[in-house]
């Protein structure tokens, strides 16, 4: 099982997910730290209209959604939830009011409900957060698991180091991760598999030799012995006392447990890893996790799944998984970083649900007025045009109606590459002849060498005149002419594959993730 789902988590958990179907949940969503981030490019600054600027903004506000999730929970019409719950948010209600944080709590108390139930028995969940809201979150977590016979097993502080710092308060250079089980003693967790590795000085301790191997002389752990749980003992009370001593094997060593602080590097600038994304995670914290808890073959689940780390490296520990995003630029990212990692084949195997596959699809998508999935449609189209190697245009207004850009290789001077360009423009209705003269303007002024027009209408016949007389690009790497102004239409692009035919270049929105050489590719699935 490989899946993945572009869409709102909790419409998508309710209508795709079925009971007990998950071993291991993670998710990171995001803290409400208030924090705005841009979900891929630079930074944008405050005034900016965030749902046009494409920001990915790290809060939550009260609105006709949240409200809704509200009653539902206090009215509980469904019998979804516990007294707990109901009784712990209308608290909440009463002490923040319709603040950003309870608008975070209700929101994130609807979808923790729903992985309780998607979790099997046996499963396991982690909740990634920081300090703003971790002592909330972990109350809505004791009334949806512990209140039905699950346990909580750990508060994991993730520690790792930074160039920031302030004047004003100490260091925060840690994240929280809460851990679950659904039962309280019948869950997987392999410590064996994540254990450190034995220091070199304790491997030195284990100095005697044997037939059996390496190891140390040990007091046994008798009331009353002189050398009781002593480590390293004289060899001459193996002699004279050999029933109070016993052999501690360097070979029967795993390693040492670990501890729930955990010491891991972030991913910073120059990091192999990077990919470009704000909120990205470190695989190795991942590793630790899914190795925990889960086996090979079982089912990972990340329903916020970002750039797709857990995905990832569930992919590369031979787990199955089910990603869901509500931003197609994330699952843009994710596919591609597959493909860079794992290989064509491998997305070709990936069940994609929620992507527009035939027309009536993209109108749907075109049409949709929840805020969080302003220009979705165009965000969809500019990277499945572009085999998720366009960059998105957020500032729309500031750009003069370009919703992308490509750059691509043209051609060799002086032994050195030569880079065109590309701009994008997409319209969901209302198609004219003035918008391919005003694209050729646009082309003109960026300098661009082509210009497409994505279209989910059917251009109209002085249209495809005005792109005629826009001339055409001569492509030297190519070795042939290519229309300056094309005109594409959604339905050629889902019914025939169209996508940009030019070589794509170095530009791209996002660095490519590293090959990753597996075991057993695929032999769980």
């Amino acid at each position: 099982m490989r899946e993945i789902y572009y869409g709102d988590n909790l419409e998508v958990l309710r209508k795709f997910l079925k009971d007990e179907t998950v071993d291991l949940c993670y998710i990171d969503p995001p803290f409400n730290s208030k924090r705005n981030y841009n979900l891929i490019y630079n930074s944008i600054g405050e005034g900016v209209d965030k749902a046009q600027a494409g920001a990915f903004i790290d809060t939550w506000t009260w609105n006709g959604r949240t409200q809704a999730e509200f009653y539902e929970i206090i009215n509980n019409e469904t019998g979804r939830y516990t007294g707990q719950t109901i009784t712990l948010i209308d608290s909440f209600e009463k002490i923040l009011g319709h603040s950003s944080l309870f608008s975070y709590l209700v929101s994130m108390s609807t979808r923790l409900n729903e992985i309780w139930r998607v979790l099997k028995p046996t499963g396991s969940f982690y909740l990634h957060c920081d300090s703003t809201a971790s002592h909330y979150l972990k109350l809505v977590l004791d009334s949806i698991f512990v209140s039905r016979g699950g346990d909580f097993q750990n508060e994991i502080v993730w520690c790792y180091q930074s160039r920031h710092f302030s004047k004003k308060h100490f260091g925060r250079k840690h994240d929280i991760i809460f851990r679950y089980t659904k039962s309280e003693n019948n869950y997987t967790f392999n410590w064996e598999d994540v254990v450190r590795p034995l220091s070199e000085n304790t491997i030195k301790k284990y100095k005697h030799v044997d037939e059996k191997g390496h190891y140390r002389l040990q007091g046994r752990g008798i009331k009353g012995s002189p050398i009781q749980s002593a480590k390293d003992v004289d060899p001459q009370w193996e002699i004279t006392n050999p029933e109070l001593v016993v052999r501690d094997y360097l070979e029967d060593k795993k390693g040492v447990p670990i501890e729930d602080y955990w010491n891991i590097d972030i991913i910073n600038q120059v990091s192999k890893e990077r990919l470009g994304y704000p909120t990205q995670k470190p695989e190795a914290l991942l590793e630790r996790i899914i190795k925990a808890s889960s086996n090979e073959g079982d089912v990972v689940a990340d329903f916020f799944c970002g750039c797709g780390t857990t995905v990832a490296v569930s992919e590369k520990l031979n787990r199955q998984y089910i990603g869901i995003d509500i931003t197609f630029q994330s699952i843009s990212l994710i596919l591609k970083r597959l493909e860079d990692s794992y290989g064509k084949e491998i997305v070709a195997s990936v069940k994609l649900n929620g992507i527009p596959k035939d027309v009536e699809g993209a109108k749907a998508l075109s049409l949709k007025q929840d805020d969080r999935l302003r220009k979705e449609f165009e965000k969809w189209l500019v990277l499945t045009f572009t085999n998720n190697r366009g960059q998105v245009n957020y500032s729309k207004g500031a750009d003069r109606g370009i919703d992308g850009r490509a750059f691509f290789l043209k051609g060799r001077e002086h032994n050195k590459d030569v880079t065109g360009k590309a701009i994008i423009q997409v319209k969901s209705g209302h198609v004219k002849r003035f918008d391919i003269a005003a694209l050729n303007h646009d082309r003109q002024r960026e300098n661009a060498d082509i210009a497409y027009f994505l279209t989910l209408e059917e251009p109209t016949k002085p249209m495809m005149e005005e792109a005629r007389e826009a001339g055409v690009f001569h492509c030297q790497i190519m070795g042939r002419d290519y229309p300056a102004i094309q005109i594409i239409t959604v339905k050629e692009i889902l019914e025939q594959n169209k996508t940009m035919e030019l070589p794509f270049h170095t530009h791209e929105v996002v660095q490519s993730a590293e090959r990753v050489i597996k075991n057993n590719q695929g032999k769980l699935f």
